[in-house]
């Protein structure tokens, strides 16, 4: 997207870690909820990686994205199991120790006091990079964590949820982006230059398109994105426009 010289663009990396993502045996439900919640913070989330339950490369995947984003977002592998790697693995990425939390064990000693009791695989739980931060759980007692431009979160798509409300206006940010959609009966492919000359037409605006066959006919829906909502619906109305002088019937809100 396309901005103007003097605003600021914030961006997020997202680490998923977990081999049953990989596997296919979990389907991640996280990049979505993720994106969506950093777009209403100004951030953009700029890229996904998904990695195994492996130290050297959860190390691998930290110190690329965080160092190329404002902020880097993992979930997964921060439970009880021996194979809960990614504490361990983001200390060896930032060169600190493991800690016991003591907040954390707190917190958990709390949650599960008529539940069994604080165990010892239970307290794995409390264990950050050194010099770490917490972030709240609300739904199962054990706490994210928040290290220098790192978010640890939960891989459980409603836990994750929590932690990211607890995290909501924390983060700086630009502006969120606004977006508008229409949808036309045409292969994407008869109107790619139309589409390219319009979004050239309005600097800071872009324009997605997503062609889908439904029905036994080809048709598409383009998304137009900005941060401006009037720069957004004066694109809308000019593609809206272009679409109809070649003969193309536009549906407003997409098909």
């Amino acid at each position: 997207m396309r901005l103007s010289m003097n605003e600021r663009i914030w961006t997020a990396a997202l680490a998923v870690i977990g081999d049953e993502i990989l596997s296919g045996r979990t389907q991640d439900k996280n990049v979505a909820q993720l994106a969506s919640w950093l777009n209403v913070q100004g951030i953009r989330l700029a890229e996904v990686r998904i990695v195994p339950d492996k130290t050297e490369a959860i190390v691998e995947a930290v110190n690329i994205l965080r160092a190329r984003n404002d902020y880097l977002f993992t979930t997964g592998g921060i439970g009880p199991t021996h194979d809960d790697i990614t504490v361990d693995a983001i200390a060896a990425a930032l060169g600190v120790g493991v800690v016991y939390h003591p907040e954390a064990l707190a917190v958990l000693d709390a949650y599960y006091a008529t539940r069994g009791g604080l165990t010892e695989p239970r307290k794995r739980m409390a264990r950050v990079p050194d010099g770490a931060g917490l972030i709240e759980n609300r739904m199962s007692g054990a706490p994210g964590i928040h290290v220098e431009n790192i978010y640890v979160m939960a891989g459980v798509p409603h836990i994750t949820a929590g932690m990211l409300d607890a995290l909501t206006g924390t983060l700086e940010g630009g502006r969120p982006v606004v977006a508008g959609t229409i949808g036309c009966w045409v292969a994407e492919s008869e109107i790619a230059d139309l589409l390219g000359a319009t979004e050239r037409a309005f600097p800071g605006v872009s324009i997605g398109s997503y062609p889908f066959f439904r029905d036994g006919r080809t048709g598409a829906n383009f998304v137009v994105r900005a941060t401006d909502a009037v720069l957004v619906d004066t694109c809308l109305a000019e593609l809206n426009a272009r679409l109809e002088a070649l003969g193309h019937a536009v549906v407003a809100g997409g098909i």
